[in-house]
């Protein structure tokens, strides 16, 4: 297969896609939802300054491009949800990394990454066929390989964030939680330590405090708010702090010595795994000594010996 075929393979699928998408965004061919219907009408019963309204962001660096497709990218994710494929997971998941990003938002992020991963592979064997090695067998593994590696990369990504955000959120909690210790032990209530704490520190904890205070001031209940995060976070001593928030709040307990033991307990937790960690980075520092300076003092003390035997022979 010849470089101009390629070519002219590539363009007629980029005129196929082109005119798919004129045909596909024909009002006849795409049925108005009963919520577009109804909009306008509804335009008059919203209170809130459209000023106020969030408008959207684009995910990527081709602003016009993505606003062409993105209602492509809204019926794809539609129809994926109709599967239920971790909606509720990835929503769980996006709130602890700290996104503000929706789940539509994610999925058509991950749609977009796989898709870069086809585009990728259709570069790879392009290439491939211009120089005569083309494989049907291989193509297809290929894009296909391209493509699941998009969308799992993407889910990695995701992963990584949360593991970074929980590991800045522990080690915070210690000063935070002393810092509210002190502030329920001058005579605030959990509710104004929290926002004190809030007011005068910076961080993911801090961010998370502030989230909480403005459930409760926009109407919710203390011990629900607090219990929300408690519900959508995985890290244990966290989990701990917060319910041992919601127990005082709803019962009255002290809490300043609680505060100050749990604050002690991340401490020594924390002390535990670096102890830990220097543990197995000194066994990995065991294989390049041994592997590698370890031969070489061998060797350099050894050929002088060989050398004079040689030469007494």
């Amino acid at each position: 297969m010849s470089a101009s075929t390629v070519l002219a393979a590539s363009c007629g699928a980029v005129l196929a896609l082109g005119c798919w998408l004129i045909l596909k965004r024909l009002p006849f061919l795409r049925r108005m939802t009963f919520s577009d219907r109804i909009a306008p009408q509804l335009k008059s019963k919203r209170l809130e300054s459209r000023l106020l309204l969030s408008t959207e962001q684009d995910l990527t660096p081709f602003g016009s491009l993505e606003r062409i497709l993105r209602p492509f990218f809204r019926d794809a994710v539609s129809f994926i949800s109709r599967f239920n494929i971790g909606t509720g997971a990835a929503a769980k998941r996006l709130a602890r990394s700290g996104s503000t990003k929706s789940i539509l938002d994610f999925r058509v992020e991950q749609i977009l990454w796989s898709g870069g991963g086809l585009v990728l592979a259709l570069l790879v064997i392009a290439v491939r066929a211009a120089a005569g090695q083309f494989n049907p067998a291989v193509s297809f593994v290929s894009v296909l390989g391209g493509t699941l590696s998009g969308y799992v990369l993407r889910d990695y990504v995701l992963g990584q964030q949360i593991r970074r955000r929980e590991r800045r959120m522990l080690s915070e909690f210690p000063s935070l939680a002393e810092l509210m210790a002190l502030a329920v032990a001058a005579g605030e209530s959990a509710l104004g330590a929290m926002d004190r704490v809030s007011r005068s520190s910076q961080g993911e904890l801090s961010n998370e405090f502030a989230l909480i205070l403005a459930d409760a001031r926009s109407g919710r209940p203390l011990p629900e708010a607090l219990q929300a995060f408690s519900t959508r976070s995985e890290l244990p001593p966290l989990v701990r702090f917060f319910d041992g928030l919601v127990v005082a709040v709803e019962r009255g307990t002290p809490l300043a010595e609680v505060l100050r033991a749990q604050a002690a307990d991340v401490r020594d937790a924390a002390k535990r795994e670096l102890m830990e960690s220097a543990g197995r980075k000194e066994i990995a520092m065991m294989v390049p000594l041994v592997f590698g300076v370890l031969p070489l003092t061998v060797l350099f003390a050894a050929f002088p010996a060989v050398a004079a035997l040689q030469m007494s022979l």
